[in-house]
């Protein structure tokens, strides 16, 4: 069923981290409907749906839940995998062994056919080429690619729109400030790769990541206060 008519309405693909959080908040400021869609794709951190859900609801925004359970099998990582370790360093010259193969691809596609059956044009993911973290599926020139096979393929113009494409994380940090939301992404988001909520573990390369925007901005912050 289409959502009523001439109301902006967006799709975020989101999974409750930092990140996808950032979007939400951002979308929910220039869009009059949005509907985020998380995916259930064999995680073994199934608190990552969890905070996902409990988020959308503090927010007011509807959230669907797809099953995505091939992932798991095809891609075997250390997001899917109980006896695969994180990667508390970055491998040299190969991925990390968190990259989950095409996942990017296959979320951002299932999030078309969704949003077009709703005859709504754009897609909004948290994907950032200033932090890749060697992730391919998260740079611009995929996402761009993509947006033009998914047009193609469904003959619908799609919009994906990533607002976090040049943001480094403490750049991200600094949104989620200008959002109203810092405090809620700063404790309520899960983006630890082990499944601990808010600062996380402080060892995985996702934590690291995280917690070095943050000191920046922090950082910045008081620079600028001074």
């Amino acid at each position: 069923m289409k959502l009523e008519k001439n109301k902006k309405q967006a799709v975020v693909v989101f999974s409750g981290g930092q990140d996808s959080t950032t979007c939400l908040f951002w979308a929910k400021k220039r869009y009059d409907e949005v509907i985020a869609l998380s995916f259930d794709y064999g995680q073994r951190h199934k608190k990552e749906l969890e905070c996902a859900k409990a988020i959308c609801d503090e927010a007011g925004v509807e959230q669907h839940v797809l099953s995505v359970p091939l992932l798991n099998e095809l891609a075997p990582n250390s997001l899917t995998r109980n006896d695969i370790k994180v990667d508390t360093e970055p491998a040299v010259d190969a991925p990390p062994n968190s990259l989950v193969e095409g996942r990017n691809m296959l979320f951002l596609t299932y999030a078309a056919i969704f949003a077009k059956v709703r005859g709504i044009s754009d897609i909004i993911t948290g994907v950032s080429q200033s932090d890749f973290s060697g992730y391919p599926d998260c740079r611009d020139v995929f996402i761009k690619s993509l947006n033009v096979t998914l047009n193609l393929a469904m003959n619908f113009q799609f919009d994906i729109i990533t607002p976090l494409m040049w943001l480094d994380k403490a750049d991200t940090w600094a949104l989620s400030d200008e959002l109203g939301v810092f405090e809620l992404v700063k404790e309520k988001t899960l983006t630890c790769y082990n499944g601990v909520m808010g600062d996380g573990c402080g060892d995985c390369p996702s934590c690291k990541l995280r917690k070095a925007g943050l000191i920046e901005y922090e950082n910045r912050k008081n620079t600028q206060g001074e």
